[in-house]
């Protein structure tokens, strides 16, 4: 069964082929025979009720610095000259992300979108994890001083992090009784409209954050993340050193609370947070690991979902 497959992504030329996850999602399907081509957000398109995207067809290799061939850009109709998109651009998670999202739920599930483009803009990752409050470490999501204030009065340490942000950036420390907590609400507040989380801080992330890759619902694998000495952010962009990872009764437990949900939104491919017994995200728009998850497990988390998209196809006809 050879499919049409479009990726929605940042300029390819640009990925770090060591370890990027979509690029290991596009050999995968490069190797099970699948037609391949890549647009940029700003390349989609809505004309009299139709969207289109201008699309390059690419072939891989797995060969750093010259990992892509891309032909001409082509005009692609998203419904019919498409059986599946996979929504990849990295986050912030912006108007600009939020409007491609409403152009590609017209097509779905038609041509099936990966992640439903519906979920991912009604559940970001920090707001998603909200819904299971019982999992989560004590958790605030506010824009108003005084209710952060309040939390992080009964709280202590705790970490602060911008509502939409991604990769680490923006995650700061706060010690108990910190007085740049204004500064820092002051600075956010200039930067952004959006509400900031406030978090209960966790000292098992000296341990690391463990990053577990769900298909369709069903654990793949995951990756311990291991922040420098000293350092509270865990993320591989930032320093972070990644690790294998022993899932435990408690990680499996969280798992099994989200199937239902994840799949009921038709969230496919799924990257979730864990520190400790804690949840504290639940990643939607672009997950990685699943490069360092097939390096230490030999588990490759894109072809399990490759197997799940064809077999949807298959029953769809």
């Amino acid at each position: 069964m050879s499919l049409r497959v479009a990726v929605s992504m940042d300029p390819i030329e640009k990925v770090n082929i060591a370890s990027d996850t979509t690029f290991l999602m596009m050999m995968a399907a490069q190797a099970r025979g699948h037609q391949l081509w890549v647009f940029e957000p700003k390349h989609l398109s809505l004309e009299d009720g139709r969207p289109f995207a201008r699309a390059r067809r690419v072939s891989l290799r797995d060969v750093k610095g010259d990992h892509v061939t891309a032909g001409d850009f082509e005009k692609l109709d998203l419904e019919d000259d498409l059986d599946v998109i996979l929504l990849r651009q990295d986050p912030p998670f912006d108007i600009a992300y939020i409007t491609s999202t409403y152009l590609l739920e017209m097509v779905h599930p038609k041509t099936l979108v990966v992640n439903n483009p519906t979920s991912v803009r009604d559940a970001p990752e920090k707001l998603l994890a909200t819904h299971f409050p019982d999992l989560q470490p004590p958790t605030l999501v506010s824009a108003d001083p005084v209710a952060i204030h309040d939390f992080f009065a009964r709280h202590g340490d705790c970490i602060l992090k911008p509502l939409h942000g991604a990769a680490g950036n923006g995650v700061i420390k706060l010690k108990a009784g910190d007085r740049n907590l204004d500064a820092l609400i002051e600075l956010f507040g200039n930067i952004s409209r959006e509400p900031v989380i406030l978090q209960k801080f966790i000292p098992a992330v000296s341990a690391g954050d463990k990053r577990i890759i769900l298909i369709d619902g069903e654990i793949a694998g995951g990756i311990n993340r291991v922040p420098e000495k000293g350092a509270v952010r865990s993320n591989l962009r930032v320093g972070g050193r990644a690790e294998p990872l022993a899932l435990t009764a408690r990680d499996r437990e969280i798992c099994a609370r989200l199937k239902p949900v994840l799949k009921e939104k038709g969230l496919m491919f799924v990257g979730i947070d864990v520190i400790g017994d804690y949840l504290t995200e639940i990643n939607v728009t672009s997950p990685t690991g699943a490069v360092q998850l097939k390096a230490f497990e030999g588990v490759d988390a894109t072809e399990l979902m490759w197997e799940r998209i064809e077999a949807l196809h298959a029953v769809k006809g």
